[in-house]
């Protein structure tokens, strides 16, 4: 049975969160009040998965995370508010280890609770069977900042059109796989890659900024309709579908209003499909990483069989099995790969 502390300086929202949680099933719950107080919780009570907030008096959830993942790993997920001061603060507490974040409802708690209430559980379910990570060291996280800002310009990369594009779908975990992917791959990549990865839509801005400063690509968040050029790495806005079509003769990469009929956006399946319709299979290599439930799947399977080139990311690796698990049950794996060979095997199949 699940042990679940959640850590909120609010005491309303320490109340209703707990609540929520004990009637949903969870066998022991636990609060903490600032992050100080959630490290003596989990040293005592030993939880299976934590809820942490961010902003906090004395020790804030970032710090407090730092902590858990350097000394305790274990399943956490954030509950931030979707600004975008705090989602660049969400992004790092990923890059940390959390295994996923929660809008935190904004006016009155008691009445804005409920709209978060399914989510919440959900993730927080799935969270606690995830693979925690220790949080990579501060030096390792310096060393990268400062190799970013310290890198020679990029190299310019001929205006040509690709020959295919990599497609990669992504969800709980994502952030994180994707800063272990991404810098390792080439600027003169031949073929653009185009990323679907569940996120909300204040959140895709920062994060491919984010992604920009640590990689050789160059790194966008698809909004108005771009046309695909090698070296561009493109991140599908939040809460909407992101799509490849072709214009006046040319590939392009374009937001679109979110498929109500889907259920995760922007959709791994959409995505996938809507490449299968102007480009051969062949030209086309679909990733599936680490995340809940199975978008994806069922178009990366469907791209295989016609001929298409798929990876699956390995148990070993997934901090959530859910995507990649079902694309290999269904036979749509063409590999199965850690994160880190999976870069690699990219390069040498696009080059």
């Amino acid at each position: 049975m699940t042990k679940l502390l959640i850590v909120d300086d609010s005491a309303l929202m320490r109340k209703h969160l707990r609540m929520i949680f004990e009637e949903s099933g969870f066998a022991e719950v636990r609060t903490a009040r600032n992050g100080r107080d959630a490290l003596e919780q989990v040293a005592l009570f030993d939880p299976d998965v934590v809820t942490l907030d961010i902003n906090m008096p004395e020790m804030d959830g970032l710090t407090c995370l730092g902590e858990i993942m350097a000394e305790a790993p274990r399943p956490v997920v954030m509950v931030s508010s979707l600004t975008s001061e705090s989602a660049s603060v969400t992004l790092e507490a990923m890059q940390l280890g959390a295994v996923d974040y929660v809008e935190k409802p904004g006016g009155t708690v008691s009445l804005n609770i409920a709209t978060i209430r399914a989510e919440m559980v959900e993730k927080v379910r799935i969270a606690a069977g995830a693979k925690p990570r220790r949080a990579r060291g501060l030096l390792d996280r310096v060393r990268r900042t400062r190799q970013a800002a310290s890198s020679p310009p990029r190299r310019t990369v001929p205006s040509r059109r690709p020959e295919g594009c990599i497609l990669i779908g992504v969800s709980t975990g994502g952030p994180r796989t994707l800063e272990d992917i991404l810098p390792e791959l080439p600027a003169d990549l031949p073929w653009p890659v185009v990323i679907a990865q569940h996120m909300p839509g204040s959140f895709t801005g920062a994060f491919a900024q984010r992604l920009d400063r640590l990689c050789a690509l160059t790194v966008q968040e698809a909004t108005l309709p771009v046309p695909l050029s090698p070296g561009h790495v493109y991140i599908g806005r939040g809460d909407a579908d992101v799509v490849i079509e072709r214009r006046l003769g040319r590939l392009v990469v374009s937001s679109v209003p979110s498929d109500p009929t889907l259920r995760w956006h922007p959709s791994v399946d959409r995505l996938v499909r809507s490449a299968r319709a102007v480009l051969p299979p062949e030209a086309l290599v679909a990733v599936e990483l680490t995340g809940m439930g199975d978008d994806g799947a069922a178009a990366m399977a469907e791209l295989r069989a016609a001929g298409g080139r798929t990876i699956a990311e390995s148990e070993a690796s997934a901090v959530v099995f859910g995507m990649p698990g079902e694309l290999i049950r269904r036979g749509g794996a063409t590999l199965t790969l850690a994160a880190r060979f999976i870069p690699t095997q990219l390069v040498s199949w696009v080059s």
